[in-house]
């Protein structure tokens, strides 16, 4: 039976890069899954938000069903954030400093709230990046300890 044109469409539900090889559909290309992670999309569909709150990431995709929850960037975005920050101000500390010696209170006053922002404006797209470099990676499949049903080996335990 047809859909009517007024309702809504049924959504496919997500699968791992290697069923979707299996039956012959490309997988997302790693550049898109990217810019998708950074803008803060599923990187699967693009359409799904990945984060329900500042940084935590949403238990799946809203549209696709991607297990998104299971991927977990940990210690990753902030390692990155750390070295784009450093390398973005730190020339600009350096030749100020060269330049005009200025007292260190100025500094301070300058460069630490400036720090500060940096890396809150940069930690939530590296995160999203992370994230969809993760499941680009296959993190998200079937494989992992965290999607095993129970009773197979590996499977997560309660308690």
């Amino acid at each position: 039976m047809p859909i009517p044109t007024g309702a809504p469409q049924p959504v496919a539900t997500w699968r791992p890069d290697s069923a979707l090889r299996a039956e012959g559909v490309a997988p997302t290309p790693f550049w898109t899954s990217l810019r998708r992670g950074v803008m803060g999309r599923c990187p699967a569909c693009g359409q799904g938000r990945i984060f329900r709150g500042y940084l935590t990431v949403v238990d799946e995709c809203a549209v696709c069903h991607a297990p998104l929850g299971v991927l977990r960037a940990d210690d990753a975005p902030p390692y990155i954030v750390i070295f784009l920050a450093g390398h973005l101000l730190l020339p600009p500390i350096f030749w100020i400093e060269k330049a005009y010696e200025p007292p260190m209170w100025l500094h301070m006053v300058v460069w630490l709230p400036l720090f500060a922002i940096v890396c809150t404006l940069l930690l939530r797209p590296v995160k999203g990046g992370v994230v969809a470099w993760m499941m680009r990676l296959g993190f998200a499949d079937g494989d992992h300890p965290q999607n095993r049903p129970e009773g197979l080996p590996g499977a997560p335990r309660d308690g």
